[in-house]
């Protein structure tokens, strides 16, 4: 394990003390709380969580000290959750934990970029080609849509509607997944633009 003097992860005053009560409740001295990414589901990022004893806290792990309460990260998680806030769910009453997370997970598109997809036309067709039959699908279990503007040049203008609009990630998402499989598919684009009016949203994206 490796010990770091900078905060990978964030946890709220509320959410430390009842860590720290249901660890007291456990009856077992030094017990370090794990975090770690498993997987991605529907609304993001799945978090694991769980008291470790010392012998438990892997070798790569990343250790935290958060006022008395160890937190140990996995390794190949420490990307994903650096900057992310861990606080108690909904009024505070109940033991919830839930983790707000500036980060967000690459929208994976059906059958790889393109499977069997075939783009022909002008760059304008085939960026619409791709959003409906790649794109929108893969991001719509967020509750999300992709709707291109126009092609300016060699620069795609897109719009996010539904579960994009108003989400202060969108641009984070856009970058990260729907602008990447449109400069891999589409060699005529060079660069794509969010055009969306974000203040006009109040559904975000990633929950």
């Amino acid at each position: 394990m490796s010990n770091t003097t900078t905060t990978i992860v964030e946890i709220t005053d509320a959410a430390r003390d009842k860590i720290l009560a249901l660890r007291d409740g456990e009856g077992i001295p030094d017990l370090h709380l794990g975090l770690r990414i498993t997987g991605v589901g529907s609304q993001g990022f799945i978090y694991e969580t769980a008291f470790l004893r010392s012998e438990e806290v892997g070798s790569t792990d990343v250790v935290e000290d958060h006022g008395g309460l160890p937190v140990a990260i996995a390794e190949d998680s420490v990307d994903n959750l650096t900057g992310a806030v861990l606080d108690l769910s909904g009024d505070g009453t109940g033991p919830g934990l839930v983790m707000r997370n500036p980060n967000v997970p690459t929208p994976s598109l059906p059958g790889g970029e393109l499977g069997d997809l075939e783009l022909t036309g002008s760059p304008e067709e085939k960026v619409r080609t791709l959003l409906s039959e790649r794109i929108n699908p893969a991001i719509a279990s967020h509750g999300g849509v992709a709707h291109l503007v126009s092609v300016e040049g060699s620069i795609a203008m897109l719009e996010l509607g539904g579960g994009c609009q108003g989400c202060g990630l969108a641009a984070v998402t856009l970058r990260q997944g729907i602008e990447r499989a449109i400069l891999e598919a589409v060699p005529e684009i060079d660069e794509v633009v969010d055009v969306t009016d974000h203040s006009m949203g109040t559904n975000p994206f990633y929950a």
